[in-house]
C-alpha cells in the first residue's frame, strides 16, 4: 500500500509538470486563434489538441524513467504506441469534456456567459477534464504498462 501511495504522488508530481505545460499551451494557442478570428470552441479545442499532444510527450518520458516499473516482456517501441493508444483515448475525453462544458454548459447558460469570459470558460472546462483524465491515465497505464510484481508467497501484487 505505501509503495502504491508513494507511485500515486510521482505520478502527481508528473501530472502537475504535465498539466502546467498542456494549460499553458491550451490557454496562448486558443487565445491566438481566437485573436485570429476563430470562435471560442474549435480555438479552444486546436490549444487542447496541441498542449495535450506536447504534454503526452513529456508525460511518456517522466512517467516511465520515474513512476512505472517497466515490463520486461515488452520492447520500448510497443510500450509507447500503447502509451499514445491510451493517451489519444485520454485526448477523446479531454475534448468532449471541453466541448460539452463549452456548447452544452457554457453557451445555453446566460448567467455563466454574464460572468465569464471565453478564456475563463477555456481554462475551467481544461482543468475539469484535466481531472478525469488523470484518473483514466492513471489506472489504464498501471494496468497495462506496468511490471506485474510479486509478493513473498509469489502471488501476483
Amino acid at each position: 500500500m505505501k509503495k502504491l501511495i508513494e507511485q500515486i504522488l510521482k505520478f502527481g508530481v508528473v501530472g502537475v509538470v504535465c498539466f502546467f505545460i498542456d494549460f499553458v499551451i491550451t490557454l496562448v494557442l486558443s487565445a491566438i486563434c481566437r485573436s485570429a478570428g476563430m470562435d471560442t470552441t474549435p480555438a479552444a479545442l486546436v490549444g487542447a489538441f496541441w498542449g495535450f499532444t506536447i504534454s503526452v510527450i513529456i508525460n511518456y518520458l517522466l512517467s516511465m524513467k520515474f513512476v512505472f516499473t517497466r515490463r520486461e516482456d515488452m520492447d520500448r517501441k510497443k510500450e509507447f504506441v500503447i502509451f499514445v493508444v491510451l493517451s489519444l483515448i485520454g485526448l477523446a475525453l479531454n475534448e468532449l469534456i471541453i466541448k460539452f462544458s463549452i456548447d452544452v454548459v457554457y453557451e445555453n447558460s446566460a448567467f455563466l456567459q454574464k460572468y465569464l469570459t471565453a478564456g475563463l470558460v477555456t481554462a475551467g472546462a481544461k482543468i475539469v477534464a484535466t481531472g478525469i483524465v488523470m484518473v483514466y491515465n492513471f489506472i489504464t497505464r498501471k494496468i497495462f504498462l506496468e511490471q506485474k510484481t510479486t509478493n513473498q508467497s509469489g502471488d501476483q501484487a
